[in-house]
């Protein structure tokens, strides 16, 4: 798989998880999310969650809001909630 801007791929023998790693900082915040090959089913399904979900987060945090140059409480939750249904 190509790698992609904010998504790393776990897959070491000797750790219990294999998957991908959603992460990405804005204006002082960072927002982080596993996806799991065990979750998913495989190292694709899981890619194309993570591909998604990352989509989603970029377009949200995209147009949201900034109060003195940061995300709001609200955009926060937004976006912890969005991660929490990926």
């Amino acid at each position: 798989m190509k790698s992609i801007k904010n998504l790393t791929r776990f897959t070491y023998e000797t750790s219990a998880f294999q998957g991908w790693r959603l992460a990405m900082s804005r204006k002082g915040a960072t927002f982080t999310k596993y996806f799991s090959d065990k979750v998913y089913g495989d190292e694709a399904k899981s890619f194309a969650a993570a591909e998604a979900a990352l989509a989603a987060l970029k377009t949200l945090l995209d147009s949201a809001k900034l109060v003195d140059g940061k995300h709001t409480a609200a955009t926060k939750a937004k976006v912890e909630k969005l991660l929490t249904k990926a």
